[in-house]
């Protein structure tokens, strides 16, 4: 590991202009590639206490051995210069496209003496039109199929048109319709450019000419008795507005626009882009995007800018590009764009109207890539057998933990703070062996008191079924001292074998850091279990923190173990929050007071500041209501109807023990206990929840 220092710039060496600067390894090659508004302060940022970077620019400065800048003359051309190293060089701490594949694009070569529709991908060629890009070949010959019918171009290879300009024969689209045969002089060369300008016009959505052009025709065709050929005009006319279906209108009418959207995690990013020409979207494509760095969204938007149009020209460049969030600063990649154009390009971030929710559509789509990519990643058995083994290595354990329980902790500012549990095992989600947590003991923001007691009561419950099924052979008295004797049938099945929650994990995963690891190891030893290994992820650096290490172990950004812990802690996020909100909905669902007539807002925060809660003022009597400013003795017989109409049913009891219940429950619908649920809120950005 390198040291940054000894290969820092002499104090005024960097010169305060704009540029582009490389970082390379011991080996010369080019690690990283960045552009400056000014050199000096930005090459300033990665020169500071190792300890104030973030992780990934810490690696990076770390591998780097010297640093080299070029200076420009603008921000535009730094932009340009960037670019072009980033693909010469491909460095491997610059954002990367991993699904950078070459879309195709429906091409009509006008180049050439006889235009040919066919399906092209790479670089585009000079004198050729372009349609798309599409996200699969197969959409595209779907399209052209429909449309050869009124505008019958060549389709075939250069081959096979001198092959049956040779024999004299056409191919079997030329006997058929769907080509008027130009290779053996049906039709001259005049006349099919003509039909190939027809299909592009057509392509670029002017469509309403040739659909009133042959509904006149098929009018004129029936009103002359010729219904052959009106029938094949009525086709003609279907074929077309079936060709249209599948580019529905979503902007006015000469709307061209590219939207751009980004679903991103700490991680890894989807970018998805929809192209809209004429007012259709006429193609789709998308990327997932590796965060190597420390990258802001609108900083994956100009590399996405980048990508998309750093090899494109003229009309290949739209009018207008919707973005959610612009570059820092903005002018210059606007300008780059305009000069690619060679005119005006608007890059801004839609507010209202259709543009705003066509471009929440887009955000669904790169949503949904961005978990069809985790999922895809997850399935795979490979995948997480590495993942597992990566996980006992960094954690230095004796084998693969084939069961991982994750707890988390939420609350809305110290209110109804709930846990969950989650379970995953083999790498995958058992849902039915969620559990879910109410935290009674205290009110408040204190993830570490409630972590410890969330620990406990699990464990303590797993201590209890293990003596119960007959494996528990030390600490007898002591497990039932603490535990009380719990009926039989909450520990077994119908068939007698322990349920599934008496199973130990052989590792616990907490959401959080070294206070929250610490409390749940401590609760673990307050029990006695020392068999159980215990971590914690912090989620804003994705550190992996273990008890009694000062420093948290950094698993690699390509880790299968660090992606595998991400998703238990995610999901145990996503339970937990979703709990709490349905507690949260319970406490804010209409009061027993709403049904009172003609009791108005004001005199029910008046009769709840008085009691103090609900609870008090359903155990009030007729006279104490009354005593409330406001209330009369009618009004007060009312409300003790209603309220005794509503009273709650008494709390569950343990028969042995005389306790309450706990609270531990799986996650069931509200009608089927123990179904468990499948689909969740998705995770929202937390803000006050916990």
């Amino acid at each position: 590991m390198a040291d940054p220092s000894s290969y820092r710039p002499r104090p005024g060496e960097i010169p305060d202009s704009p540029g582009v600067y490389r970082f390379r390894d011991e080996h010369r090659r080019v690690i990283y590639v960045g552009k400056a508004k000014s050199l000096r302060q930005r090459l300033a940022n990665y020169f500071q206490d190792l300890a104030g970077l973030h992780p990934r620019t810490r690696t990076m400065v770390t591998t780097a051995a010297s640093v080299e800048w070029t200076v420009v003359s603008t921000e535009v051309e730094a932009l340009q210069l960037e670019y072009s190293w980033i693909k010469e060089y491909d460095p491997r701490f610059n954002v990367k496209y991993r699904d950078d594949k070459s879309y195709p694009y429906l091409a009509v070569t006008m180049n050439e003496e006889f235009p040919r529709v066919q399906v092209m991908r790479g670089h585009k060629k000079k004198g050729v039109r372009y349609f798309g890009p599409y996200a699969h070949a197969w959409a595209i010959r779907d399209t052209v199929d429909l449309l050869l019918r009124v505008f019958p171009v060549r389709t075939c290879s250069a081959g096979v048109f001198k092959n049956a300009a040779r024999t004299g024969r056409p191919c079997l689209l030329g006997y058929i319709g769907k080509c008027s045969a130009p290779c053996v002089g049906r039709i001259p060369a005049e006349d099919h450019r003509e039909l190939a300008d027809e299909f592009c016009d057509f392509m670029t959505g002017r469509t309403g000419t040739y659909l009133r052009r042959l509904e006149k025709q098929m009018m004129e065709a029936a009103d002359e008795m010729e219904y052959e050929r009106a029938a094949r005009l009525r086709d003609d006319i279907e074929a077309l507005k079936k060709a249209m279906e599948k580019n529905a209108v979503v902007l006015a009418d000469a709307t061209d626009a590219d939207l751009i959207a980004v679903a991103e995690d700490e991680l890894e990013a989807a970018v998805q882009i929809f192209h809209v020409r004429g007012g259709r979207v006429r193609g789709q494509r998308g990327w997932v995007t590796d965060k190597v760095e420390e990258i802001t969204t609108g900083a994956l938007v100009e590399h996405a800018l980048q990508q998309l149009y750093g090899e494109e020209t003229g009309d290949a460049v739209p009018k207008e590009v919707l973005v959610p969030a612009l570059p820092d600063p903005v002018e210059p990649v606007q300008e780059w764009l305009t000069g690619r154009r060679g005119s005006g390009v608007s890059l801004r971030v839609p507010q209202r109207g259709d543009k705003r929710a066509l471009m929440e559509t887009v955000e669904r789509n790169a949503q949904q890539a961005l978990v069809l990519h985790k999922t895809k990643r997850a399935s795979d058995l490979t995948t997480r057998s590495r993942a597992l083994e990566e996980i006992a290595e960094a954690l230095d354990l004796d084998s693969a933990p084939l069961r991982i329980e994750c707890y988390d902790i939420s609350h809305l500012q110290g209110d109804d703070v709930v846990a969950s549990m989650v379970v995953f095992e083999d790498g995958l989600a058992r849902k039915s062996e969620y559990r879910r947590f109410q935290i009674k003991g205290f009110e408040g923001q204190d993830d570490v008191r409630s972590m410890h007691e969330v620990i406990t009561r699990r464990f303590r419950r797993y201590l209890a079924e293990k003596e119960k099924t007959g494996e528990w052979t030390d600490g007898e008295t002591d497990a039932e001292e603490a535990l009380g004797q719990a009926p039989a049938s909450t520990l077994t099945e119908d068939d007698g074998r322990p349920k599934r929650f008496a199973y130990p994990p052989q590792l616990v995963v907490v959401d959080g850091g070294q206070p929250q690891v610490a409390a749940a190891r401590r609760a673990l030893d307050d029990l006695g279990i020392d068999d159980i290994a215990v971590c914690g992820l912090a989620k804003r650096l994705e550190e992996v923190w273990v008890p009694d290490d000062d420093d948290p172990v950094v698993l690699p950004r390509t880790s299968e173990g660090l992606y595998l812990l991400q998703r238990v802690r995610d999901e145990a996020h996503r339970f937990a929050i979703t709990y709490q909100r349905t507690k949260r909905a319970k406490r804010f669902r209409s009061s027993p007071l709403d049904d009172v007539p003609g009791l108005g807002e004001t005199r029910k925060q008046a009769l709840l500041k008085h009691f103090g809660s609900l609870k008090k003022l359903r155990s009030a009597t007729i006279e104490q209501i009354c005593e409330v400013p406001g209330i009369g003795r009618k009004t007060a017989e009312t409300i003790a109807v209603a309220l005794a109409r509503t009273a709650p049913p008494a709390p569950a009891v343990n028969t042995a023990t005389g306790e309450i219940m706990d609270e531990e429950e799986p996650e069931t619908t509200a009608g089927s206990l123990g179904e468990p649920v499948t689909a969740g809120l998705p995770e929202e950005r937390r803000g006050q929840e916990r």
